[in-house]
């Protein structure tokens, strides 16, 4: 027996009364077939002379639906597999209503039996609500990048037309179409929690970045030998002179005993009288400019740092809670920690999404890209740079601890350097080297061993 499986067929052929020549004719062509079963059929002798059920079993089609996202509204269009249009593109408000309304008009193209595959474009925060909505809705959703999404629109006219209405029926054909897609999991919904907590750290880190180099800047304006004095102005102690005497002019004041006491306890007893009378020594033969605006600015700039350091530590103390729910094996890599590890899981979402570790290496934007024309061929192939830019962020900063912590990376940076490649050029080789080795680890589910 030859198993032929599910088979998309129009509706038509199986109402009654229906000419049979066109299915006789596609099962004439199963020259190798003994029996042929298909789930719509009949059970008598159809006139190609093939044995199929009379039975009436299930005839499903295939039902597309296509919604283009924005802020307050969403334009929708439903189509089947047939072509037929079964809702053109109509607009449903961006809340419960609207999402109710989008359900009813669903169920009402469709019937039980019937396939649905619902797609929107990742448009970020706007489209995080509804996609909840159809996923809770136990509906085949599909989340799909918009530069794909663009380049599908300009393959199907050459004409420069790009509206919502356009966008909703282009992503409705996209999901006809057989372009590989994957439907959304609820695993990468539920991911969701740790990717705002990782993504939001980021940011908060990157902000206190720019308030540390305002530091900078306004001691060289105020006080700019003290930056000799300590081994970087980053420190608690020097923040806390800062925010007390904060210029040259203010310290030279101080008292000695006061600046004493505040150096001590600020730095848990590692400076003294000693750097107390170097630094009040150096602050009255400062050339510092005597400015209370750029006072006034410092103090507050420092206040803004400790906001953003306790900020942070509530937003990694429940990166941390997560992860140990999570228990993920790659934490195990050594030079990973759990604040690496948790943004490299949160960018990945679902692993069974990608079938091979390229695939993963592409989707964080750090495969080499290609170019071929004729007897042009690219002699250096640059770094994609398409995809998650946190995920390529955290692979790649991942790939230079990991070289300095396990021997068995180590050696493979060594290798690519020694074959005269530059340290990023090196570093980009280590990191597909990780993200193999992160693959197979998440696959497993085994923790890291090392080779060496």
């Amino acid at each position: 027996m030859l198993w032929i499986g599910t088979i998309l067929l129009p509706r038509r052929w199986f109402s009654k009364g229906s000419n049979h020549s066109v299915l006789c004719s596609f099962v004439n062509q199963l020259n190798t077939a003994q029996t042929v079963y298909i789930e719509q059929g009949y059970e008598s002798k159809a006139p190609c002379g093939y044995s199929i059920t009379n039975t009436p079993l299930e005839v499903f089609t295939m039902i597309s639906v296509g919604i283009d996202v924005a802020k307050d509204k969403h334009d929708c269009f439903i189509i089947s597999s047939e072509g037929e249009v079964l809702a053109n593109v109509f607009t449903i408000q961006n809340n419960m209503e609207g999402f109710c309304c989008l359900l009813q008009r669903i169920r009402d193209c469709s019937s039980p039996q019937d396939k649905i595959k619902v797609g929107l474009e990742a448009t970020g925060h706007y489209s995080y609500n509804i996609l909840g909505f159809l996923l809770d809705n136990g509906l085949d959703t599909y989340v799909l990048n918009p530069l794909h999404t663009n380049l599908y629109r300009k393959s199907l006219s050459l004409r420069k037309t790009k509206t919502d209405r356009v966008d909703a029926r282009t992503i409705a054909a996209m999901l006809l179409s057989d372009v590989g897609l994957k439907p959304y999991t609820e695993t990468a919904y539920h991911n969701e929690e740790l990717k705002s907590l990782t993504r939001y750290r980021f940011n908060k880190v990157k902000e206190r970045g720019q308030l540390k180099q305002s530091i900078a800047r306004l001691v060289c304006i105020l006080f700019p030998e003290l930056e000799k004095l300590v081994p970087t102005l980053h420190l608690a102690s020097v923040y806390a002179l800062l925010e007390e005497f904060p210029g040259a002019k203010q310290i030279a004041n101080a008292h000695l005993t006061r600046l004493k006491t505040l150096l001590q306890d600020a730095s848990k007893g590692r400076y003294g009288r000693d750097m107390a009378v170097t630094i009040r020594d150096a602050a009255r033969g400062s050339v510092g400019s005597v400015m209370p605006a750029k006072s006034l600015e410092l103090r507050h700039t420092i206040h803004l740092i400790h906001e953003f350091d306790n900020e942070i530590n509530e937003i990694e103390s429940e990166i941390q809670a997560i992860m140990d729910e999570i228990h993920s094996p790659i934490t195990t890599i050594p030079g990973i920690g759990t604040r690496m590890g948790a943004m490299i899981l949160a960018e990945t979402g679902d692993f069974s999404r990608f079938e091979s570790p390229d695939k993963l290496l592409a989707y964080a934007g750090l495969s080499p890209s290609t170019y071929q024309s004729g007897q042009i061929n690219n002699c250096y192939a640059r770094m994609e740079k398409r995809g998650s830019r946190y995920l390529r962020y955290a692979i790649f900063n991942a790939a230079k601890y990991v070289c300095h912590w396990d021997p068995s990376f180590a050696a493979y940076l060594a290798k690519k350097r020694a074959e005269g490649k530059h340290y990023n050029v090196a570093i980009s080789h280590a990191a597909k080297k990780l993200v193999r080795l992160i693959f197979a680890l998440e696959k497993s589910g085994q923790p890291y061993c090392s080779a060496a």
